[in-house]
């Protein structure tokens, strides 16, 4: 267990690096440098008309933000029954997104929220459960909510843009992708609350064909905690469940909403609803996106994406920086700042738990 404790350390101490800070900046800027540079001859300043009332919609976006973290913050509270206060519970949250801005979509923060919550006093069984948790009803959220957009903008509100080719791609990307979270949320539906054990044999036995054996360590695992946790989670009420959701649904649509916000600030005569409901496909669409935090490749579909409903392809562009400082950089920036006095806080716990004779890992709570 002092192996596991010190690999914890180190996989968190590491994501302070400089490369894995600096990565996603260098990608970001260079990605909306080159379109810049693309688009100079178009750029208009006259389409630039700061405002109280651009002001104003500035700072409902980060209210939005906020709403975004309220519903996290939420969540974890939720699911841990209240055991982790909600300073304890909104640090968990700001690593994981700290997490998720300097690797890739497909890491995300789930894969260090096991060892963010275990340093909060929870023992690492739990701790996995809760992620397991996490992860479903994220998947539950998209499987529910993209019908929903379907229904009320329709096929061509949602995918029909100028550029037929990227629209194509858009479109033939979010249904492989909603097909496979789809499938995933199945899985860990089934594990959960139907067949745990046989859950754990499909995914080992799918790891097993060449294309997937690389994972075939980590489908073990999964497949261990979802056998391990479902148990208790079989048990909870339907009340607890409805609270959990609420806080996954609340901090996805506050995240769609940020766009919203800023896009009122200079594309008053945007469809917002159609906006709302765009921002769930290009959600879907990140999820694989090779880039840390899908730098570089955000702001490219963000400007591909709503440049219809904006004036020019460069205040797309310059509308797609403002949504990702607000939604993005300022992530990095807090996780910077927190990161360094969790681990020392960690470290000293541990200091602690070793002098008393207990295994820090499993035992020792955080300070309320």
């Amino acid at each position: 267990m002092k192996k596991s404790n010190n690999n914890d350390l180190r996989k968190t101490r590491d994501l302070l690096r400089p490369r894995y800070v600096a990565l996603p900046i260098a990608i970001g800027l260079i990605a909306v440098g080159t379109m810049f540079w693309r688009d100079s001859e178009q750029f208009d300043f006259s389409l630039i008309q700061i405002s109280t009332t651009s002001i104003g919609y500035f700072l409902l976006a980060l209210l939005f933000m906020a709403g975004r973290d309220f519903g996290l913050t939420w969540r974890f509270r939720t699911l841990t029954d209240h055991d982790i206060t909600w300073g304890q519970a909104l640090r968990v949250n700001m690593l994981c997104e700290f997490t998720s801005a300097v690797t890739p979509s497909t890491v995300g923060g789930s894969s260090f929220g096991m060892i963010y919550l275990t340093g909060e006093g929870l023992n690492f069984g739990r701790s996995t459960a809760i992620m397991i948790t996490t992860l479903f009803l994220d998947e539950l959220f998209y499987v529910v909510a993209c019908p929903i957009a379907l229904a009320l903008i329709g096929w061509s509100g949602l995918f029909d843009i100028s550029n037929a080719h990227i629209s194509s791609t858009i479109r033939l990307t979010f249904w492989f992708v909603y097909g496979g979270l789809s499938l995933w949320a199945l899985i860990l539906g089934l594990g959960i609350f139907v067949r745990p054990s046989a859950i754990r044999s499909l995914l080992i036995n799918a790891c097993r064909l060449p294309l997937l054996r690389r994972w075939k360590k980590e489908a073990a695992e999964m497949g261990n905690a979802i056998v391990a946790t479902s148990g208790e989670l079989r048990q909870k009420s339907f009340l607890w469940w409805l609270r959990a959701f609420f806080g996954t649904a609340l901090s996805w649509i506050s995240r769609y909403m940020v766009v919203n916000a800023i896009l009122l600030a200079f594309a008053i005569n945007a469809d917002q609803v159609m906006v709302l409901a765009r921002q769930l496909v290009m959600w879907v669409v990140l999820t694989i996106c090779p880039t840390p935090g899908g730098s570089g490749v955000s702001e490219w579909i963000f400007k591909n994406y709503y440049g219809d409903m904006i004036a020019s392809g460069s205040l797309a562009l310059l509308l797609a920086l403002c949504w990702r400082i607000i939604s993005y950089y300022i992530y990095l920036i807090i996780g910077i700042c927190v990161i360094p006095s969790w681990l020392r806080q960690w470290k000293r716990k541990r200091q602690k738990a070793k002098s008393n004779g207990i295994n820090g890992q499993e035992t020792m709570q955080h300070p309320r």
